[in-house]
């Protein structure tokens, strides 16, 4: 009779689970065995569970359903930072916690944790299971909250029962992913009908719940005559082929996005729970199509709210709506969204000094030589910044980053899972020196398992989106700088081809040979540190903020700091000042 272990691991398959991402040990050791024994899942052995949790977080996200696992104590703890993150995404992960024996319960045992505690936050499903009887059906629950829910699902799994005698569970073993048609009644897409038709001047603006929704959102831009906005996780699938387009707003996002939603008299929200409730307008009436019906109206002030797929509500509703003529509010938005597209080429036309090189046109030049499929995974920060300005879609591309959990470090391991999730696709990490310092081991993964992840590491010696922070803030930034670490040198020491950009003129042919590299490659930028990101609309206060902690610096001593901030920054602070 098969064991605890081999029933996990039957039913993973059956799932269609492909591998699992984890550090085996102790607890853990007979669904290792189970695995190998089976032969139709893999083990990748990771150097940090929290990289497991991520990978499997991108590998969910483009695959649908992934698995990741951590032992008793520090395997779970390890895990929490990438859990939170794949939760936060609304991406389908299984989590296996084993954990100490069952009869060690409550006696402080050596790595005790308590998981239904730890997980609690950052799962929709999350149980323990102690007897043999219990395990196939809150595995197979699992499974079905994970895939439905769009979320973290954790079982707890003693490594003493995973040795047991497997007993048939009298439930499924498996889950079903069902595709559901969800939409508004018709009298509320009435009501959305006759708000468009009595409102001139509509913008729409959409986040990831437009992921499919591509062309019914043109559809209806071209049949309102709207511009379009849109998040930075909706970028990838709505800015590609699309004549309504003016980018994106929030912190990372551009004027243009900003100006189109606030001189509207009706905002369009469509799938999109975006956060930063400053970025959108108090003076307009607001429309907000969502999913997840719970989340509307809590960032807006919204007029009218609607449950249901972006891509069905749309649908149903464009029949309803007659062509508008009024093309002035559109063509007025696309013109400054024009200017504003100029304007961000500045620095890819100006691309630095030595060792201070502009990172916008590293990104620029990045989008140039990037596949038409790549997968662009980026560090949270100011790697963020400039893959939201340059990186381009183009209806093939994806783009994974740390969305709403906002984690340094992401981009490595995301890589990781999305070299495995879609082999034959280029994926490329854009990398701050923060963020692949924090999880550098797993260089080591990448090279056991011969992946060819691009790293392209924006060197810029600084927690550069903190130095900024603290900036605007009134703060002089302090510990903020880091070490200038040759990465290319740590990656060649570890297996990985490394490459080196210390000119502007270097830049592309680094670049260039990395892609070009057959297995991982490593590009080691020197970009400026003084390279700012600031948001499509400064307000009085940040530019006080900032005005006053370069006072403050050239008060300390740090005149030529202060010096070479505005030199790097000239173009940018004329325009908002």
């Amino acid at each position: 009779m098969a064991n605890v272990a081999e029933q996990v691991v039957e039913m993973l398959v059956e799932a269609g689970i492909k591998r699992i991402y984890a550090v085996t040990g102790d607890s853990l050791n007979e669904i290792n065995d189970a695995v190998r024994r089976n032969g139709k899942v893999d083990w990748i052995h990771v150097r940090n569970e929290e990289v497991g949790a991520f990978a499997a977080g991108a590998e969910a996200q483009l695959n649908g359903l992934a698995c990741c696992a951590g032992s008793s104590g520090p395997g779970h703890v390890h895990l929490i930072n990438g859990l939170y993150d794949a939760h936060r995404s609304g991406a389908s992960v299984l989590a296996i916690a084993s954990t100490i024996p069952t009869g060690e319960f409550g006696t402080n045992f050596f790595q005790e944790t308590n998981t239904t505690k730890l997980f609690d936050d950052c799962s929709c499903y999350n149980e323990l299971a102690t007897t043999p009887v219990q395990l196939p059906r809150m595995l197979q629950q699992a499974l079905q909250h994970a895939v439905q829910k769009k979320g973290v699902a954790v079982i707890g799994l003693p490594g003493d029962v995973t040795a047991m005698d497997a007993v048939e569970s009298p439930a499924s073993m498996g889950s079903f992913p069902s595709v559901m048609v969800m939409k508004p009644s018709d009298s509320d897409l009435q009501k959305f009908a006759e708000l468009i038709r009595t409102h001139k001047k509509i913008a729409i603006f959409c986040g990831i719940g437009c992921k499919d929704a591509h062309d019914e959102v043109v559809a209806l831009a071209e049949k309102i005559k709207a511009p379009i906005g849109y998040s930075f996780r909706g970028k990838m699938h709505i800015q590609h082929h699309n004549p309504f387009e003016v980018g994106m707003t929030g912190l990372l996002g551009l004027p243009s996005a900003y100006h189109a939603m606030h001189e509207c008299d009706l905002l369009l929200l469509l799938g999109t729970d975006f956060p930063y409730a400053n970025f959108i307008p108090k003076h307009c009436k607001i429309v907000q199509v969502d999913i997840k019906p719970e989340v509307i109206g809590r960032r807006a002030k919204v007029t009218l709210g609607l449950g249901g797929k972006i891509e069905d509500t749309l649908k149903d509703l464009l029949p309803l709506l007659e062509v508008k003529q009024d093309a002035d509010f559109l063509n007025e938005q696309l013109e400054f969204h024009e200017k504003v597209k100029k304007a961000i080429r500045v620095y890819v036309d100006s691309p630095g000094e030595k060792e201070l090189i502009h990172p916008e046109f590293v990104s620029a030049v990045i989008n140039e030589l990037a596949d038409e499929d790549t997968i662009f995974t980026v560090d949270t920060g100011m790697s963020c910044v400039w893959g939201a300005r340059y990186l381009y879609a183009t209806g093939k591309r994806e783009m994974l980053g740390s969305w709403n959990h906002g984690s340094m470090a992401n981009a490595m391991p995301q890589a990781i899972g999305a070299a495995l999730a879609c082999p034959g696709r280029q994926v490329i990490a854009l990398c701050g020196d923060g963020g692949l310092s924090m999880l550098l081991g797993d260089l080591a993964t990448i090279v056991q398992y011969k992946l060819p992840v691009k790293l392209i590491v924006f060197n810029n010696r600084s927690l550069g989106m903190v130095k900024l922070e603290m900036e605007v803030a009134g703060l002089p930034d302090w510990q903020t700088d880091m070490a200038n670490t040759d990465f290319a040198a740590v990656a060649e020491a570890i297996g990985i081809k490394g490459f080196s950009a210390h000119e502007p003129g270097e830049v592309r042919e680094a670049i260039g040979k990395a892609l070009a590299t057959d297995g991982p490659a490593l590009v080691n930028i020197l970009t400026d540190p003084n390279a700012l990101a600031m948001p499509p609309k400064t307000d009085f206060t940040q530019m006080k903020g900032f005005a006053t902690s370069m006072t403050k610096m050239m008060f300390n001593g740090k005149v030529d700091e202060v010096i070479a901030i505005i030199k790097s920054n000239f173009k940018h602070i004329a325009e908002v000042i």
